[in-house]
C-alpha cells in the first residue's frame, strides 16, 4: 500500500463578541463539525492554502494572528485512510463572513446531498466534544491553554 499524507490547514476565527466560527458539513452522508479550512493543494504553502479555503468557503479575507497547533501524533483520515497532518492558526477577519449561516448544528438548507453551513458559538459555551475531529479538539485545547477547565 502506498503511503499517503493529507496536509490540512484550519483557522480559528473569533469575533468581537467572543464567538468562534464553526463549519457544519455533510460529505458522503457523514456529518461533522470543524473549524473552517481544508486540504492543502499541491504547490501552495500553509498560509496560502488557509487564505484560499476561507475565500472559497465564506468569501472572507483573513489575517493570520499566530500558529496554534500542528498534529504531533499519527491521525488516520476518517475519509480515505491517509495520514492527516493538521495545522491550526488563530485568524482574524478583514470583512464579514458570507455564506449559509445557521443557529444550531447541521442547520442545512437542503436535506439531501453534500452541504455546509456556518455558525457562531460563544467561546465559553463551546464544548470540545462538539468538534468531530481529534485534530480540532486538540487545537481548541491548545488555544485555551492545556490547563483549561473544558471537556
Amino acid at each position: 500500500m502506498e503511503k499517503q499524507f493529507n496536509v490540512r490547514v484550519y483557522g480559528i476565527l473569533i469575533n468581537d463578541a467572543d464567538e468562534v466560527l464553526l463549519s457544519d458539513e455533510r460529505r458522503g452522508g457523514f456529518e461533522f463539525t470543524k473549524f473552517p479550512g481544508g486540504g492543502l493543494e499541491y504547490g501552495e504553502g500553509l498560509l496560502e492554502g488557509l487564505a484560499r479555503e476561507f475565500r472559497e468557503e465564506c468569501q472572507l479575507d483573513i489575517e493570520i494572528v499566530r500558529h496554534v497547533h500542528t498534529t504531533g501524533e499519527f491521525v488516520r483520515s476518517a475519509f480515505d485512510g491517509s495520514q492527516v497532518i493538521a495545522v491550526h492558526y488563530l485568524v482574524t477577519a478583514r470583512s464579514k463572513p458570507q455564506g449559509d449561516f445557521g443557529v444550531r448544528p447541521f442547520d442545512f438548507l437542503s436535506e439531501a446531498g453534500d452541504a455546509q453551513t456556518f455558525r457562531w458559538v460563544a467561546m465559553d459555551e463551546l464544548n470540545v466534544n462538539e468538534l468531530t475531529f481529534d485534530t480540532d479538539k486538540t487545537a481548541w485545547k491548545a488555544l485555551l491553554g492545556r490547563n483549561a477547565q473544558r471537556s
